[in-house]
């Protein structure tokens, strides 16, 4: 987090818990411009633009507290249910309360406009494009002819099964290790960072993806440890087989 955010979002909040204390606000105000607060920061308050997938579910989080904290005695929920009843009760609140009743439908029209009036732009996101592979590549020292490298667990398909279904549960590892969060849970490329990806990641479920790549495509793509394991583990968990190889003259 670097300082300007800091600034700007951090300490401005910060301020109004402190002046919110000072006054003493009442357990409804505080409970509401604190839930508030909390996704000011949560959408401004980072230099890389958190995803709308994870401020949901931390917002979801902080909701479900909040009404635990709220109904967590009897005191506490009078004193954040009271300016309500007085509002609805008080005959001298009755204009205050047209307000609100009003403002409420206005507001959901406005979220309504906003998200059916959206300009027409160009897509933001590229379609993924497969560059074409070097004939050869050294991964950790050591080199690789990609023209006719293969995967050397093919033959523990027939040979040894259980060893070969180890290779692919390891590659699962790997994969929730370290891909997941760009290609998704499904292998779909939907993960929580792909819109700040371009282009996007492969959707490995679609049968037009590795199922027209050869291994040897996929082990320089990826060039890192356990390569096959994961390699193995596409396949398996998509259910396609690797592309056959062309005969080289």
């Amino acid at each position: 987090m670097n300082l300007p955010i800091v600034l700007w979002v951090a300490l401005p909040l910060v301020a109004v818990q402190v002046l919110l204390r000072l006054r003493r606000a009442g357990t409804l105000l505080w409970t509401l411009t604190t839930w508030l607060e909390i996704l000011i920061f949560l959408r401004f308050g980072f230099a890389v633009p958190v995803p709308q997938s994870v401020v949901t579910l931390y917002m979801g989080i902080v909701t479900l507290a909040t009404i635990a904290y709220v109904t967590s005695s009897r005191e506490r929920l009078e004193a954040f249910t009271a300016p309500l009843v007085r509002l609805c009760l008080q005959p001298e609140r009755r204009t205050a309360l047209y307000s609100v009743v009003a403002l409420l439908p206005l507001l959901v029209a406005f979220g309504v406009y906003r998200k059916l009036n959206v300009r027409l732009e160009a897509p933001a996101f590229g379609r993924t494009i497969h560059p074409a592979p070097p004939d050869s590549v050294t991964v950790h020292g050591k080199p690789y002819d990609l023209v006719h490298l293969d995967s050397p667990f093919h033959a523990l398909k027939s040979t040894d099964p259980e060893a070969y279904r180890q290779h692919v549960a390891n590659g699962r590892r790997v994969y929730y290790q370290n891909c997941v969060f760009c290609h998704g849970d499904a292998l779909r490329g939907d993960g929580m960072y792909v819109r700040g990806l371009n282009p996007i990641p492969t959707n490995f479920a679609d049968g037009g993806a590795i199922a027209l790549l050869q291994e040897s495509f996929l082990f320089w793509r990826i060039s890192k440890d356990e390569i096959w394991d994961v390699i193995h583990f596409l396949y398996d968990f998509t259910g396609q087989q690797p592309r056959a190889r062309e005969e080289h003259k």
